[in-house]
């Protein structure tokens, strides 16, 4: 290779380079994990209530002993989360805050006074009825739901699922103490209805481990038929419509009311002074002019009189003293 031709080279090579840079931030690479697709929100939610919404149903069965009252209560707990999924997409546990949901809203008083209630607890495609179940099975959840709300929440949560005691007491907004004693208390009426599960004079880790293996096995037996995640999601976004257009016809309804007032009151307001109430007025200080009057015509007359009555005596009283001889 001659002189010039390694100058050429030397020199092409730099003008090479820049264009090969560009190339190479312009084109991202295909095979690194930077080239996976994150999930979309709707996928992550479907695969989030296909993976916990059995589990959830069956908790609520347990809890409330009505399967379409819990189908509804998982139903409505998914569709708020769907409604604020970019804050249940960051969330460290969303199926924990998920499963809060369903429990405060199957354990919610209120249901006592829906009338048809009794009528909910019907089998249906969404809400299978349960099998026969053992006498055994039978007696631990008639045991289960004669607790009060607080206590079986507490029971499921810290012996059924495992959580820690801490944990539980976060779940239920109640203080450790507090969650304490309602566990306790829970366990001892458990182990006076129900004498066969052996809880009584049983360690508290043997009453825990007793219990959720029967509290697992009695969720377990529990058919479920949740509905598929799209008619939860489609659900959430009707229910979003109809709110947005209920406060849009509101806020109609309230804005014709008020113009429909102010055009009322602008219709009353007289237009021009009437005559009657100056002329009240005039006749008024005529009179009170006249009132004052005689008054001060009687007070002269007063004085004047008074004045001819002390005349003549302090004449007298003059004179008097003139014709009085002096004492010498």
């Amino acid at each position: 290779m001659t002189q010039t031709e390694r100058t050429k080279t030397t020199d092409a090579a730099p003008a090479a380079a820049p264009e090969e840079a560009s190339d190479a931030v312009r084109t991202p690479p295909t095979d690194g994990p930077s080239a996976q697709c994150a999930p979309t929100p709707s996928a992550a939610f479907d695969a989030l209530y296909t993976r916990h919404a059995p589990d959830l149903t069956r908790q609520a069965i347990v809890l409330t002993g009505h399967p379409r009252l819990s189908q509804e209560a998982v139903e409505r707990s998914f569709q708020m989360a769907w409604q604020r999924w970019p804050d249940m997409a960051v969330d460290p546990d969303p199926a924990g805050r998920v499963r809060a949901m369903v429990h405060e809203y199957a354990l919610s008083p209120w249901h006592r006074m829906r009338p048809g209630l009794r009528t909910a607890q019907r089998p249906s495609p969404q809400a299978p009825a349960p099998p026969p179940a053992a006498p055994a099975e039978r007696a631990l959840r008639e045991a289960v739901l004669a607790l009060p709300a607080p206590y079986r929440r507490v029971l499921l949560l810290h012996d059924g699922l495992g959580l820690e005691l801490s944990e539980t007491a976060a779940e239920v907004e109640a203080s450790t103490p507090a969650t304490a004693g309602r566990l306790l208390r829970a366990r001892q009426a458990l182990a006076e209805r129900v004498p066969w599960l052996g809880l009584a004079g049983e360690s508290p880790v043997r009453q825990r481990e007793i219990l959720r293996e029967r509290l697992s096995g009695l969720a377990r037996a529990l058919p479920v038929a949740p509905p598929a995640a799209g008619v939860v999601r489609s659900g959430s976004e009707r229910t979003v419509s109809r709110m947005t257009q209920g406060a849009f016809g509101l806020t109609a309804l309230i804005a014709v009311a008020t113009a429909f007032t102010l055009v009322q009151e602008a219709g009353t307001l007289p237009t021009r002074p009437e005559a009657g109430p100056p002329a009240a007025s005039s006749a008024a200080s005529s009179a009170a002019a006249e009132a004052k009057a005689p008054r001060k015509q009687h007070g002269g007359q007063a004085r004047t009189q008074q004045a001819k009555a002390d005349g003549p005596a302090k004449r007298k009283v003059v004179w008097a003293g003139h014709l009085a001889p002096e004492a010498r």
